[in-house]
């Protein structure tokens, strides 16, 4: 019975993806397009604060309660969630390029997304985590789109 009712969440998941994808890229294109800002930085912005909603609101459950435990569980929810999204969306990417004979044009992007992970896997192996500490992790999201706008003026794909 569990397994019957998992597969069958997955399916109806699966199944709103390929239904909401497509108008979500044709949203933030338009999104781009009426702002004059390139593509990519609205999609650095709005894709995973659409793509993991989810996560957030159930971690500011968790961080409302200001336990440790609690507090605890929000941040290891919100580490995991981005560092196996990007760690997915990495993989898949990279194999469509390489399977597809595409050319490489995303270094910049690369890595700040790789730099930004592994700092917060190296924050994450602590035992404490001071408010401090926390808006420096803060801070690593808009520095992670200005390392991208600066290695791209560079010269970097």
């Amino acid at each position: 019975a569990i397994k019957k009712r998992a597969f069958t969440m997955l399916f109806i998941g699966t199944a709103l993806v390929l239904i909401f994808s497509d108008p979500m890229v044709d949203a933030m294109s338009e999104v781009a397009v009426r702002t004059g800002i390139p593509a990519f930085y609205v999609a650095f912005i709005l894709a995973p604060l659409a793509s993991n909603a989810s996560e957030v609101i159930a971690s500011q459950y968790y961080a409302a309660k200001k336990t440790r435990k609690t507090i605890t569980v929000a941040l290891t929810a919100l580490e995991g969630a981005a560092s196996m999204n990007n760690t997915f969306c990495l993989s898949i990417f990279m194999a469509l390029i390489y399977f597809r004979g595409l050319a490489w044009q995303y270094s910049a992007e690369t890595i700040s997304i790789v730099a930004v992970q592994f700092i917060m896997g190296m924050w994450a192996q602590r035992d404490k985590m001071s408010t401090y500490q926390a808006y420096h992790v803060l801070a690593l999201f808009p520095l992670s789109i200005l390392a991208v706008a600066i290695m791209e003026h560079l010269g970097m794909d």
